[in-house]
């Protein structure tokens, strides 16, 4: 039994907002937004989109926001209003952000001012957008106007996530009302949230990872956000956490190699960090337990398909380095063959998840969906093993995958917008290690006979059509990329020579 009873995210929200009106919220610098004040301006946003913008039950509406406190009642008055949410990576460029507008069907779009240039491009490539800016929510000023919600039961599609595809195409990744309410409420067992808890929010709210962990989590409990104005530099991010006693930290790996070399104070009020998006390197968690004493860093993991957290280690302990932690509560994990037999213990195989938190599948993609979800069982893509006290490892990846700054980067995606360069014959992308970003993307390419092509031309190429994160940092150019006997390109020959 979950501590919200209500079906849907929606009516999760009004029933936590309701109990604490005047209580604190969101911190955004020296502002405050108290329970009242973001239920205030959700209502009049749904009532905007019901009434002016005729947005019905089950539509889908984008937001295409960098962190800002209007994310939050962008986010439930969209579920106020019976639709869909769409949350967009802000460091898309608009031929990135057209095709998942186009691929979910969406029309309306949530965003501000800040994007204009690039809303101006994405006007151009989809004339039929309609856009409401965030700066019209009529910031504190919103009347708590009663308003029945629709309908929408736990397996209603609630929040349809886009993740980079092995295809190159991003997929859809479907979460229901039901899916994302048993992931929080698997959240705060795992991480023992109470009201006075108080989250930490500098990675993106897009992500799946701070959507559960940095929005809905703290909110539907009826804690609270200190959603950080700036992570540059650090300490920004230190003086914040100590201003506003801030209690839980999630961020990814290479944030905490930061905290660990910067000067904590003793009297720091954060009582538990947690490592997402990206493997927690066995060096930086020594760091920072050697710098930081007495806070435990706990590596999780999870992905979008699960909404997202499946692991992590133990509040309570034992924590063991390297080890993405015990199953969370009302989750399973097993390890797979490539058959579906569940391996024993320690036998290395696929990753797979089962749970009220696994997606119902991707958007309007039935092969790809049961390529992932097998007899009750999500295929992570991720290979590993368990021991004997039911703690997972991960050793490999399936994918052909990268993680830059704990966002997923397919090679195949960079490798599409390589090939369309005139003079480009062969095209690769790996992954190699970086000590800021955890990885970044390493281009190879051959050129066609008697063409020259300038490395800073090709990349500026790739950057006008891909976010700035997935552009390669160098590109080596080659007489012809290594391949094996049935033609394939041979990535683990090039990471060899990029090593």
């Amino acid at each position: 039994m979950r501590s919200f009873d209500p079906m849907n995210l929606a009516a999760a929200f009004v029933s936590s907002a309701e109990l604490r009106r005047n209580r604190p919220a969101l911190f955004w610098g020296e502002q405050i937004f108290s329970y009242d004040v973001l239920f205030a301006q959700s209502q009049h946003l749904a009532g905007h989109l019901q009434s002016s913008l005729s947005v019905k039950p089950g539509d889908r509406v984008a937001l295409w926001l960098k962190n800002r406190p209007e994310f939050v009642p962008a986010l439930f008055g969209t579920l106020m209003a019976g639709g869909v949410v769409v949350p967009i990576n802000n460091f898309l460029k608009p031929d990135e952000v057209n095709y998942i507008l186009a691929d979910a069907g969406i029309d309306m779009v949530i965003t501000d001012a800040s994007m204009s240039e690039a809303l101006a491009k994405l006007s151009a490539l989809r004339p039929q957008l309609r856009f409401w800016h965030v700066e019209e929510f009529g910031g504190t000023n919103c009347t708590n106007e009663a308003r029945p919600l629709p309908t929408r039961s736990e397996s209603d599609l609630a929040v349809l996530i886009y993740t980079s595809g092995t295809t190159g195409r991003p997929k859809g990744a479907m979460l229901s009302h039901g899916n994302l309410l048993a992931n929080v409420e698997s959240c705060r067992q795992v991480l023992a949230a109470v009201e006075a808890d108080r989250f930490v929010v500098l990675l993106p709210m897009f992500h799946s990872f701070m959507l559960c962990v940095g929005v809905m989590l703290p909110l539907l409990v009826g804690g609270s956000m200190v959603l950080i104005k700036s992570v540059h530099p650090p300490k920004n991010v230190l003086m914040e956490i100590l201003h506003h006693e801030a209690t839980i930290l999630p961020a990814i790996p290479q944030f905490f190699r930061t905290l660990a070399n910067a000067q904590v104070p003793e009297n720091f009020p954060l009582r538990v960090c947690i490592s997402g998006g990206a493997p927690l390197p066995a060096e930086i968690l020594r760091e920072f337990r050697e710098k930081v004493p007495g806070i435990p860093l706990l590596e999780g993991y999870g992905l979008s398909e699960a909404s997202p957290v499946v692991s992590m280690n133990p509040l309570a302990g034992p924590w063991k380095a390297g080890s993405i932690g015990v199953a969370i509560p009302d989750v399973e994990i097993s390890v797979q063959s490539d058959a579906g037999e569940i391996l024993p213990t320690g036998q290395t195989g696929e990753i797979c998840v089962r749970g009220g938190n696994v997606m119902l599948g991707y958007w309007n993609q039935p092969e790809e969906s049961a390529r992932v979800l097998r007899n009750g069982w999500l295929l992570t893509g991720d290979i590993g093993h368990g021991d004997a006290d039911g703690f997972f490892y991960i050793t490999d990846r399936k994918k052909d995958m990268l993680l830059v700054n704990g966002i997923n980067v397919y090679p195949r995606e960079i490798e599409e917008v390589l090939y369309k360069f005139p003079g480009v014959k062969e095209a690769a992308v790996i992954g190699v290690p970086d000590a800021r970003k955890g990885e970044h993307p390493l281009a190879f390419v051959s050129v066609n006979e008697g063409v020259q092509i300038e490395e800073k031309a090709l990349l500026q190429f790739v950057r006008e059509k891909l976010a700035d994160y997935k552009v390669p940092r160098q590109v080596r150019f080659m007489a012809a990329l290594p391949r094996n006997a049935t033609g394939k390109i041979l990535k683990t020959a090039l990471r060899q020579q990029a090593g």
